[in-house]
């Protein structure tokens, strides 16, 4: 328990919290009508005179009324210091609506400002407006320019119109807030992407929504990151208490150019109750740093210092995949960890890259980390499971196409390929062409071939081309020269709540034995079919995702040693590698800062029976040399287990410009081979966490 007392000092600085005050009468804004009220009336009288402007010059649109619209817009506002209302942000679900009530507002006149001790201050305010219309009310209608509207009645019950005062001196949000303009990337985090989701989905748009991570340029089109964080702002007055909760530790902007440096943390504490360890501990400090250089330069990097220590199943995964040189193991999706206060990790990471467009239709990065391939939770083609790795990318967007560009630099960190204390050098290049046929309508073609750095190789030219079939190229270079896939995908939008998406996954395929039943060890193939269900059962913000994949045995392994489709021992597809079929269940959930999700997931994997013995072709590593039969290939095959995970987690986001967070998740593993062996047997996990985490990048622990 003593290991666990320093983590304290991480946790320490979360029980300060900045002081929110509360509205004294005498600080209130004043009408005219108000100004020989009574210190105690004001703020009534500030409300009552406030509704009945509105309630007198509302107009409803007329598009509103033929729908017989009944619902809720929510307006933020504030009364300046010069005594002017200005409007911050509406959440309505009519454009219309929008419009006609920062109408009103245009029309509302000067008055006092709020004070605090005498001095004149800005005071922020939100305010919900129901919108029923009375069946059989009269209506009268006005013409104006051709267009018909219809005058509503705002409620006037005090229950139905709300205004809550929250108070501040100093905007905590910049609202020209350069980061959600830019070629920044969207950080990689399943549950930021669910926020955009349904939006970039919706039927009618042209969104490309397989290659990620999406540039915040490339969503402000579909979604209002502005008024999102906006919606989500907290109304405090001390600067440590804006940077907590509403914005960036430091931003600097000038005249074309902007930066900005935070803190990130990823400390959580935990217990595995099947585990004779006292705790599970991740203890993270990160330095992020932003930021933009004219319309067409941006750069982004973090640097992660990272000690750590999981559950016992997490652990030992990861002491298996440990490389040939020093290092205890290597962190799934993370990096390579040396040992930390005997039975911990300690793993540094670092990502980064620059991002630049040199016109309308192109952008280009180089840069460190992560890129991922498809519509689904897992990716066969590429995914974001594996460590980080140098890469330059060009994207090419016009059209109704996207077209992706990716070359990487990767390793094989194996004893039995390395040597004189460096990693084996090997690079992949990847194309894949989105084509969005119809509005509902969207195919893709990927092709990726991998080769390595032998007989003074270096990176081959050849794969420079970006518009030539890399499997021309394999057999132009030496069939054992590299090793390429190709795939399909698709996505139809059913309607802009539910759409279907697939991939088909192909490394080799023998249609002789495909058809003839014998099931070769040729046919290296996958697939996934998924569907997705966007603010479900009418459910604002309720998202359900079903999704099954399967792969073959043999699937991203080559004969070839280190032409195996990974990265320091991480497979670069599936997290499971192959010989595997598996189903997915997820529902997410989020409002105003809380969130929550929950996520089942049930898998039948083949392993092999001893590490050196006969192949099944789930380890993607080994050579297919060693496999023991040619013919009656199934998924499953050998040590056939049968896995169940699932994981439930709610949180808090304390800060949306970072997304830091305050969570909690439980998870529960089982895992029940035949067989068990060294390094798979039978166990079950039940493992609780808690933490505050700057989420930027996904954490896998569903192995």
């Amino acid at each position: 328990m003593t290991r666990f007392y320093p983590l304290l000092i991480f946790f320490l600085p979360l029980f300060v919290f900045p002081q929110t005050f509360k509205g004294d009468p005498e600080r209130f804004p004043q009408f005219s009508e108000c100004r020989e009220v009574g210190f105690d009336k004001q703020e009534l009288c500030f409300n009552t005179t406030l509704k009945s402007k509105i309630k007198e010059g509302f107009i409803l649109p007329a598009v509103v009324a033929e729908d017989n619209y009944q619902g809720e817009m929510v307006v933020l506002f504030e009364v300046t210091s010069d005594g002017n209302f200005q409007v911050n942000y509406i959440n309505a679900a009519y454009p219309e609506l929008k419009a006609e009530l920062n109408r009103i507002f245009e029309t509302l006149p000067k008055i006092s400002p709020a004070t605090y001790n005498s001095r004149p201050i800005d005071m922020q305010f939100r305010m919900p407006i129901n919108i029923p219309l009375e069946a059989g009310a009269p209506s009268a209608v006005i013409e104006e320019e051709n267009v018909s509207v219809v005058k509503a009645e705002v409620p006037e019950p005090q229950e139905e119109i709300d205004i809550t005062t929250e108070y501040e001196q100093i905007k905590p949000l910049d609202f020209n807030h350069p980061r959600l303009d830019s070629d920044i990337n969207i950080p990689l985090s399943h549950e930021f992407y669910s926020r955009f989701e349904d939006e970039v989905n919706m039927v009618g748009t042209n969104f490309h929504s397989a290659s990620k991570p999406f540039l915040f340029s490339e969503v402000k089109d579909y979604y209002n990151f502005e008024e999102e964080l906006l919606g989500l702002q907290k109304p405090v007055t001390s600067w440590v208490g804006r940077k907590v909760w509403n914005e960036h530790l430091f931003k600097f902007q000038g005249e074309g150019y902007w930066f900005t440096v935070d803190f990130g943390l990823d400390v959580q504490v935990g217990k595995d109750l099947d585990s004779e360890l006292d705790v599970t501990y991740n203890n993270t400090r990160a330095a992020i740093f932003q930021g933009g250089l004219g319309k067409n330069l941006n750069f982004y990097s973090v640097v992660y210092e990272n000690q750590g220590r999981f559950a016992d199943y997490f652990n030992r995964y990861a002491e298996s995949i440990r490389p040939g040189n020093e290092g205890a193991a290597i962190i799934p999706g993370r990096g390579i960890a040396k040992p930390f206060m005997g039975q911990g990790y300690d793993y540094p990471v670092a990502e980064g890259y620059l991002s630049f467009s040199p016109g309308k239709f192109f952008n280009l990065q180089f840069g460190h980390g992560k890129n991922f391939i498809g519509d689904g939770y897992r990716s066969l083609l590429l995914s974001d499971n594996a460590s980080p790795y140098p890469f330059f990318k060009l994207n090419t967007t016009f059209w109704k196409i996207k077209y992706t560009n990716t070359w990487m630099s990767l390793r094989d960190v194996r004893p039995e390929v390395t040597g004189e204390g460096s990693y084996r050098t090997k690079f992949m290049a990847n194309h894949y062409l989105s084509y969005n046929v119809t509005k509902r309508l969207n195919i893709g073609f990927f092709e990726s071939v991998m080769w390595e750095n032998d007989n003074n190789r270096g990176f081959d030219l050849n794969y420079l081309n970006p518009i030539i079939f890399y499997r021309a190229i394999e057999f132009s270079t030496g069939a054992q020269a590299g090793n390429a896939i190709i795939g399909l995908t698709g996505k139809y939008k059913w309607s802009s709540s539910f759409l279907t998406y697939g991939q088909w996954l192909i490394d080799e395929f023998s249609s002789t034995d495909v058809f003839g039943g014998e099931g070769s060890w040729k046919n290296k193939h996958g697939f996934q079919v998924g569907a997705k269900y966007f603010n479900a059962f009418n459910i604002q913000d309720l998202h359900l995702q079903l999704e099954y994949n399967q792969v073959r045995p043999y699937t991203y392994s080559h004969n070839t040693i280190t032409l195996n489709y990974g990265h320091a021992n991480q497979s670069m597809a599936h997290l499971w590698g192959a010989n595997f079929r598996e189903l997915v269940a997820i529902a997410r959930y989020k409002t105003g800062r809380y969130y929550g999700h929950v996520k089942a997931i049930y898998g039948e994997r083949g392993f092999d029976f001893l590490e050196n013995g006969a192949y099944y072709g789930g380890n993607i590593y080994r050579t297919e040399e060693d496999r023991p039969f040619e013919t009656g290939v199934e998924i499953g095959q050998g040590n056939t287990t049968q896995s169940f995970f699932s994981q439930a987690e709610v949180g808090y986001i304390v800060n949306p410009v970072t997304n830091l967070k305050f969570f909690g998740s439980f998870i529960y593993r089982n895992f029940d081979p035949e067989v068990n062996t060294v390094n798979n047997f039978k166990n079950t996990t039940y493992w609780f966490n808690i933490g505050l985490r700057t989420d930027i990048f996904n954490w896998y622990y569903d192995m």
